[in-house]
């Protein structure tokens, strides 16, 4: 399992292993690469001494109890910007040394893995780097003797902003419980999310496609009022809909272990978003539909465009998978849901319905749905009220919006396409390509232009 952050990303201007030396001596003096959550500078290496020891420790320990991080060795740093190149020696000794120290400093042995950029100018000289991803075996303890007398002998570090919080008893419980429990209640978790969502939205009477995100390592999204006001302001004006510049989400709020996204002035016609601490999300996205004329009323049907649902579905799982990754610190794997549904009732987790009085003539939002593809491909052939999709993703592919955000996308749409008596789904490809011709309109160019900006391959049909 390796560290991945888009934040971390955008600022070295790309991932670890394809960074230069120059890049992160570029570094110098810009604030916005300032010592944060997860990022932290180091002029030196490590010692052997007791001090240098605890405190190697206690970094990495601290990285892998919260959202995982990047330790930089051979840059100073003034007030927690970088300040000054210091190369250090790159050698296998002390890779060796550092393997050795966190092992036998830290349990469970925190993982991590090295890498090394090397000076042009100096060769077997540079930069190292250690990177953490957030764990799953979490709490990491540190194991070395204080050095202080008053010292507490509780030593679970997990960094906190650009320093180091040391965990209560209790969260130290709580975090233990939540390891041996993690795994065996992720679609226990998965079903929480739905019922909440749809047991409180029922008035949602218009079709809605629902996906949700539950990762199979949690993550740990601190919420304080800094860290409110950060997300509040990236979040409403957060663009999600791949291509397109619409800003769904008018409104955020803290509520129990997560951030609601919304619109108050027509909360059951908006998105609605619930984003959680462990990285688990759900977005409820309402479709537009054309509402079919048919002079029998029982035989009417709302028609769905397939490539809005397709759209809706791929901008979902972004940035469902963002938050995981990128907010939360989770990495790895994930568990993906999505949900087409003609109204909230049709849900499988939402409340009875309640009977209809007798004579009461049946409200037009009761209409099924069909579903209906551009170009050369064929229309579905049966109406539903429901379909559903599940999938295991990679958050990394799922986050970085590439071809494996189109390959994941697609094996979701495939199977919300087969209760229509559709194949597959015309809009992406499997191989992960999208197929022009079966787009239209407006939002054929938002996705034609999102491809050629992301490399994702494209063919006409």
């Amino acid at each position: 399992m390796t560290f991945r952050s888009r934040r971390l990303e955008e600022l070295l201007g790309g991932t670890l292993d394809a960074i230069s030396y120059a890049d992160i001596a570029a570094l110098v003096g810009n604030p916005d690469a300032a010592e944060a959550e997860d990022l932290d500078y180091k002029q030196a290496h490590y010692t052997s001494e007791a001090k240098s020891r605890e405190e190697l420790a206690k970094d990495v320990a601290a990285f892998a109890n919260h959202m995982g991080g990047v330790i930089i060795i051979g840059m100073a740093e003034y007030r927690g910007v970088p300040s000054m190149v210091f190369d250090v020696a790159l050698d296998d000794a002390r890779l060796r040394e550092l393997q050795q120290r966190i092992a036998s400093s830290t349990a469970p042995a925190v993982r991590w893995h090295h890498v090394l950029k090397e000076n042009p100018a100096s060769p077997g000289n540079g930069f190292l780097i250690i990177a953490v991803p957030r764990s799953p075996q979490a709490p990491h303890a540190i194991t070395v003797p204080p050095l202080k007398a008053s010292t507490a002998a509780l030593r679970y570090p997990r960094r906190g902003g650009s320093t180091t919080e040391w965990l209560t008893e209790t969260y130290v419980a709580s975090a233990y419980h939540q390891r041996f429990t993690a795994l065996a209640g992720r679609q226990e978790r998965m079903r929480e999310l739905q019922q909440q969502l749809a047991a409180q939205e029922t008035d949602r009477n218009l079709p809605h496609l629902l996906v949700t995100l539950v990762p199979d390592v949690p993550g740990d999204m601190r919420i304080n009022q800094e860290s409110y006001e950060r997300y509040e302001a990236a979040l409403r004006q957060a663009r999600p809909f791949l291509g397109q510049d619409e800003e769904p989400f008018k409104a955020v709020s803290v509520q129990a272990q997560r951030l609601m996204l919304h619109n108050p002035r027509v909360r059951s016609r908006s998105d609605l978003a619930y984003l959680y601490t462990d990285g688990s999300g759900i977005w409820a996205l309402p479709l537009a539909t054309s509402f079919d004329q048919d002079a029998e009323p029982n035989e009417r049907v709302r028609a769905l465009d397939a490539d809005l649902l397709v759209h809706q579905l791929m901008s979902a799982l972004a940035f469902l998978g963002a938050h995981a990754r990128d907010r939360c610190g989770t990495t790895g794997t994930a568990r993906v849901e999505a949900d087409l549904v003609d109204r909230m009732y049709s849900h499988p987790w939402a409340p009875p319905e309640p009977y209809p009085r007798p004579g009461q003539l049946r409200p037009a939002h009761l209409y099924p749905l069909g579903l209906l593809q551009h170009g050369p491909h064929p229309h579905g052939e049966f109406v539903c009220r429901h379909a559903q999709a599940e999938a295991t993703a990679l958050l990394d592919d799922l986050a970085d919006t590439g071809t494996g955000l189109v390959q994941a996308c697609s094996l979701l749409a495939d199977q919300l396409f087969h209760p229509f008596g559709i194949a597959e789904a015309s809009p992406v490809a499997p191989v992960g390509e999208i197929r022009r011709a079966a787009w239209s309109g407006p939002l054929q160019a938002a996705i034609t232009s999102w491809a050629e900006e992301n490399g994702v391959p494209q063919t006409g049909l």
